[in-house]
C-alpha cells in the first residue's frame, strides 16, 4: 500500500469589481437629499454613512451615481418607477458574469493552472438568479471540460465563499489529481431599497458589488511553490442557537430584502470563543486572522475577544474601505489582502484562522498556513493510502 501526502491549498486568487465607484460621502450626500422629508432618517442615515468603515465601494448600477430625483433606486412618490426583482435579476445576468470571468481568470493565471486542468466548479451567489447558471456560462466562455462536475452554492449568504473554499478541501483531500475552481460573484447593490427605514439604510451603508475566485489543489509535501500559498486545514460549520432572525434576506418584489440585527456582534461575542476553541483544540493561538468584514462591528467584536492587533485585522479593514462588504466574494479578497501584505513583509510560514459569518447565524472556521514561495507544504499532511 502505497502513502500519497496530500495538502490541499489555494495556489492563486482573482479579484474584480464593476467600473462605477461609490464614494461614501457623496452617496450619503445624495440619500439625505433623498429624505429631505424625512429628517430623523436623514440624520440617522449620516452617521451610520459616516461610521461604517467604508469609503468606496462599486457598483454595477450606473443609475445609482445619479442625482436623487433620477435614482431609481431611493425613495420615490411611487414604488413603479422603481426597478422590480424582475429588472434587477436581468442586470444580475447581464454583469454577474463578466466579473466572474474575469475573477476567474485571474485565478487561473495565478497559481500557473490551465483551463483544461480544472476538474470541479463551485459557483457561489446570493446577491441573484437565473438558468442555465453562471456555471453553465463559465464553462461555455472559460473553455472548461463540458463534464467539469458542477457545484452551484445559491442563495446561503456570506458565509458562503468560506464554505466553498472547505468543500473544495475536501474534493482534494479525496483525489489528490483534483483541481477546483472557485466562483463568487456578488452584486449586492441591487438590492437597495428606496426605504426610510432603519434596517433598510443600514444595509445600503455599506454593501459592495464585486467577484472572487480561487484555485484549489494539491500542494503536498515535497512541492516548491512558485507562488505563495495558503494551504487548508481543519475548519467547522455551526448553527448558532436562538439566532434565526438575526440576519434574515428574503425575496421581494423591489428586490431582495435583508435584515441585519444590530445584535449580531453580541452572538459572535458569545458563542465564537467556543468554536474557535474547537477549532485549534488546544494549539496556541494563530497569528495570522482573516476576519469576513460582514461589518465594522463584526471585525470590532473580534479584535476585542482576542486582542489582536490593528495590523492582524487590517487586510479585513481595508478590504471594507475599499470594497464594502461583497457578501460571498468578500472572503477571497480578504485572504489576497493578507497574502500580499506577508509577501511585501517576506513573511516566514505562519498559520492562521479565517472566519465568515452567514444568516442562520452561521459561523464558518477554517485553520490556514501561509506558505511563502520557495517553501514546501508543512508537515502534518492529510494522508490517502492507494
Amino acid at each position: 500500500m502505497k502513502q500519497i501526502s496530500i495538502k490541499p491549498a489555494i495556489l492563486g486568487i482573482g479579484t474584480a469589481v464593476p467600473v462605477y465607484r461609490l464614494e461614501q460621502r457623496e452617496v450619503a450626500s445624495r440619500l439625505a437629499e433623498a429624505l429631505q422629508d424625512y429628517p430623523d432618517s436623514a440624520r440617522w442615515a449620516r452617521r451610520i454613512f459616516h461610521q461604517c468603515g467604508v469609503v468606496t465601494r462599486f457598483t454595477c448600477e450606473p443609475n445609482l451615481l445619479e442625482p436623487p430625483k433620477q435614482c431609481r433606486y431611493l425613495i420615490r412618490e411611487s414604488m413603479e418607477e422603481v426597478p422590480s426583482t424582475e429588472e434587477r435579476m436581468q442586470l444580475y445576468k447581464k454583469e454577474s458574469v463578466p466579473l466572474a470571468l474575469e475573477a476567474a481568470g485571474q485565478a487561473l493565471a495565478d497559481s500557473g493552472t490551465e483551463v483544461a486542468e480544472i476538474t470541479h466548479l463551485l459557483t457561489v451567489s446570493c446577491t441573484g438568479q437565473f438558468l442555465p447558471g453562471l456555471d453553465s456560462a463559465l464553462i461555455d466562455q472559460l473553455g472548461l471540460k463540458r463534464d467539469i462536475l458542477r457545484y452551484p452554492f445559491q442563495f446561503q449568504g456570506c458565509a458562503a465563499g468560506l464554505k466553498a473554499i472547505c468543500m473544495a478541501k475536501d474534493l482534494v483531500s479525496a483525489s489528490p489529481q483534483a483541481k477546483v475552481l472557485i466562483v463568487c460573484v456578488e452584486l449586492c447593490t441591487l438590492h437597495i431599497q428606496p426605504s426610510a427605514r432603519r434596517e433598510d439604510l443600514f444595509g445600503a451603508s455599506f454593501f459592495g458589488d464585486g467577484s472572487s475566485a480561487c484555485v484549489v489543489a494539491d500542494a503536498g509535501i515535497g512541492k516548491l511553490q512558485e507562488q505563495a500559498v495558503f494551504t487548508l486545514g481543519d475548519y467547522r460549520s455551526v448553527l448558532l442557537p436562538d439566532t434565526a432572525g438575526e440576519m434574515v434576506w428574503e425575496i421581494g418584489n423591489h428586490g431582495f430584502n435583508l435584515y441585519l440585527s444590530p445584535h449580531i456582534p453580541r452572538h459572535i461575542n458569545q458563542y465564537i470563543p467556543a468554536e474557535v476553541e474547537h477549532l485549534l483544540g488546544g494549539s496556541h493561538m494563530p497569528e495570522l486572522w482573516a476576519i469576513h468584514p460582514g461589518g465594522r462591528g463584526i471585525v470590532d467584536a473580534v479584535q476585542a475577544m482576542y486582542g489582536l492587533t490593528d495590523e492582524q485585522v487590517g487586510p479585513s479593514r481595508t478590504v471594507l474601505s475599499n470594497f464594502g462588504n461583497l457578501s460571498s466574494a468578500t472572503l477571497l479578497f480578504v485572504l489576497r489582502e493578507l497574502r500580499e501584505r506577508l509577501k511585501a513583509g517576506q513573511s516566514a510560514e505562519a498559520e492562521g484562522v479565517a472566519l465568515a459569518f452567514g444568516p442562520g447565524l452561521t459561523a464558518e472556521l477554517l485553520r490556514i498556513s501561509y506558505i511563502p514561495s520557495g517553501a514546501q507544504a508543512p508537515l502534518k499532511p492529510d494522508q490517502l493510502y492507494v
